[in-house]
């Protein structure tokens, strides 16, 4: 059987697909994944085959123009301005962002891409022919290439968020390119997904207005090395640390934490192990000789065995932190964050603290009841073990297999 992917332009929306992938084709099914030239390289270190043929808007640029759409309409929740949706540099005023102009100047191009992009996946599909087309909520070009050639399709969840929350924090971009009417289907709507891969634990309550496909969320959280002390269990509490790898970029300078985070643990009595960029550890500056910092490590290798982990919010360090029954404090600077920490706090697993109002007092004490507190350990344990009940990726992909097959 072939399998069609279709990926975003950030490769974390993607991370929870990759498992899936592996599974298809251990089970003997060949692989695809069409992707834009900045993520080949991701794609091929995730062991799948790259076929970068896809444009349209970076999903950097999409997520900063919904923050200064959120500033315009009221609704932007920090007290300060969301970065230049062009530049990402610091505004000092809403309308220092010509809307106007990039109406006129900007956007027509970006519809432009965007079109070309869906007409790139049309035509390898009808090319290669699959029989299956699985795509992230970022990436709708595997859904019309889907509806085109009248295969099975399914959007894969990378987290917590969905395509059902509100307007102003929807994961799945508008269809300003027109494309799905162009091929005859009428303009793009939601009912258009009939299936949702979902690797989220049933006690989230995440809406998916389509066919539920469960799937046990399996962690991949880049191909970094695990140093060899991560073998070895704490010799007390533990606290992990991790921070986005483009939250700044996105969000503004205001988002970046990290040094507020290390200043309220320290004198924790706790071993902090914080992990981020290169660009982001080199920003720290000098910490306490309580906080270890690594580069990359994979969350896998840190997080079994932790007693807390403090993170923004995003999709990957969520589930897999429920994955390691670890639990969470999440402090959020975006509408998709807010909506995860507030699912998962409301389960008991975590602690969701806006991230205007996360100084080094409210990192403190929510870390300190984390670690002190069974409640929250408890919380994430039966997390835990809904993670592990849900259907491991093999037994999706014979799921799958047969949807396509008719079998």
């Amino acid at each position: 059987m072939r399998v069609l992917f279709t990926v975003s332009t950030w490769p974390t929306q993607y991370a929870a697909m990759v498992p899936l992938g592996w599974a298809l084709q251990a089970a003997g099914h060949e692989v695809r994944v069409l992707c834009a030239p900045s993520q080949a390289a991701a794609v091929g270190r995730a062991g799948l085959v790259p076929v970068p043929v896809l444009g349209g808007m970076e999903e950097v640029l999409r997520l900063r123009l919904q923050y200064h759409a959120e500033a315009v309409d009221g609704i932007w929740p920090y007290p300060w301005l969301p970065p230049h949706p062009l530049t990402g540099e610091r505004l000092d005023r809403l309308d220092a962002f010509d809307t106007g102009h990039f109406e006129r100047e900007v956007a027509p191009e970006l519809d432009a891409s965007a079109a070309r992009s869906f007409d790139a996946a049309v035509s390898y599909a009808r090319e290669w022919r699959p029989e299956l087309v699985l795509h992230d909520p970022g990436s709708l070009e595997g859904l019309l290439a889907a509806k085109v050639l009248d295969v099975p399709a399914a959007l894969c969840l990378w987290g917590p968020a969905s395509p059902h929350d509100p307007e102003h924090m929807r994961i799945v971009p508008t269809d300003h390119s027109g494309s799905f009417a162009r091929y005859g289907l009428g303009p793009f709507d939601l009912a258009m997904i009939e299936r949702a891969v979902d690797p989220n634990p049933p006690s989230l309550k995440v809406p998916v207005g389509a066919g539920r496909l469960p799937v046990r969320y399996v962690p991949y959280n880049g191909a970094g090395p695990a140093p060899a002390w991560t073998a070895r269990p704490p010799e007390g509490p533990r606290v992990c640390v991790t921070w986005s790898t483009a939250l700044s970029t996105v969000s503004g300078p205001d988002s970046y934490l990290l040094p507020r985070i290390v200043a309220a643990l320290d004198g924790l009595g706790c071993e902090v192990v914080l992990t981020a960029t290169a660009r982001d550890v080199a920003a720290l500056g000098p910490v306490p000789s309580s906080v270890r910092v690594v580069e990359n490590v994979p969350l896998t290798a840190l997080l079994p065995g932790s007693a807390a982990v403090v993170h923004h919010g995003g999709s990957g360090s969520t589930l897999t932190s429920l994955w390691a029954g670890v639990p969470q404090f999440i402090a959020t600077f975006a509408s998709e964050q807010q909506v995860t920490g507030e699912r998962v706090s409301a389960t008991g697993a975590a602690l969701h603290v806006p991230g205007h109002l996360a100084d080094e007092a409210a990192i403190r004490a929510g870390v300190e009841r984390l670690v002190e507190d069974e409640v929250h350990r408890a919380a994430a344990g039966r997390l835990r073990e809904e993670v592990a009940e849900a259907p491991a990726p093999a037994a999706l992909a014979a799921e799958l297999e047969a949807l396509a097959t008719g079998a």
